[in-house]
């Protein structure tokens, strides 16, 4: 029994002097992080509850990108300033503070899904697979998409040529042998977390096989008007300039005989 009290006792030291050295807190220094928001700017801030180790420093991160560093800042209480609307700056933020251990924190910015189209406005050929696509970076992340026709009619997955395909924050639809008349209009995403719903819309343009020709065949009846006009203008250009050539070259020669005829007979009439 003796045995056994002492153990007890030296367990209880131990304990209180674990406390003592933590200030009386045996789980150490509390993290906490929140933001506020206003139509321009998100402003981030954590503080460090005492006690708590010496801080040389402390930085702002997002995944593995570094937004801010301060080294020689001891302060408990740190802020950081993003520029623009909430919306478009969600994700987890991490606040680390430079203490013996490394002190964490986090702020979380959850948002409603702002869903965008990777191209608003999409082109395919008749007979051709269409493939549209739609994406959110928004946090927390998509965990359902459902796409849509213009007339509020469902597109599922595997029926009447339609493939889709979601991997979270993305998604994709494929129709597979486009047709004019079918095909072509808007197709709605919609993508939902558990803030609510976002949405995009893509508009599928479908052209006939023959509409990618009639650019070349632009090219080669405006080759083909230009080489008429010209070959036309050359034959009619021809004559005139050899009656010209045969008129500038005999007048010289007239000339030059009779000047030399007069030249003789005033030289004989001298003598």
């Amino acid at each position: 029994m003796a045995a056994g009290a002492d153990v007890r006792c030296a367990v209880l030291a131990l304990l209180v002097l674990d406390l003592l050295a933590t200030g009386g807190d045996a789980t150490g220094p509390v993290i906490t992080g929140q933001y506020a928001s206003s139509a321009d700017k998100v402003v981030l801030s954590c503080n460090m509850s005492a006690p708590h180790a010496p801080i040389r420093g402390h930085k702002w991160m997002l995944g593995d990108k570094t937004l801010k560093a301060e080294e020689g800042n001891s302060d408990s209480f740190i802020t950081y300033t993003i520029e623009g609307k909430v919306e478009e700056h969600s994700g987890v933020y991490e606040c680390i503070y430079e203490t013996n251990p490394v002190a964490k924190g986090n702020v979380s910015i959850e948002v409603q899904p702002q869903v965008v189209a990777y191209k608003k406005s999409e082109h395919g050929n008749e007979g051709d697979t269409g493939v549209l696509t739609c994406k959110s970076l928004s946090y927390p992340p998509v965990g359902n998409w459902f796409w849509f026709r213009s007339d509020q009619t469902p597109v599922v997955n595997g029926t009447d040529r339609y493939i889709i395909k979601s991997n979270g924050n993305k998604t994709e639809l494929r129709i597979l042998k486009l047709s004019i008349e079918q095909d072509t209009g808007d197709y709605h995403c919609n993508g939902t977390n558990m803030l609510g719903p976002g949405s995009a819309t893509v508009n599928l343009r479908v052209r006939s096989r023959l509409a990618a020709l009639w650019p070349f065949l632009g090219i080669v009846a405006e080759v083909l008007v230009l080489v008429t006009i010209i070959f036309i203008y050359e034959k009619r250009r021809k004559p005139d300039e050899v009656l010209d050539d045969d008129d500038g070259g005999s007048a010289p020669l007239k000339s030059n005989a009779t000047n030399h005829k007069d030249k003789n007979v005033r030289q004989r009439n001298a003598n």
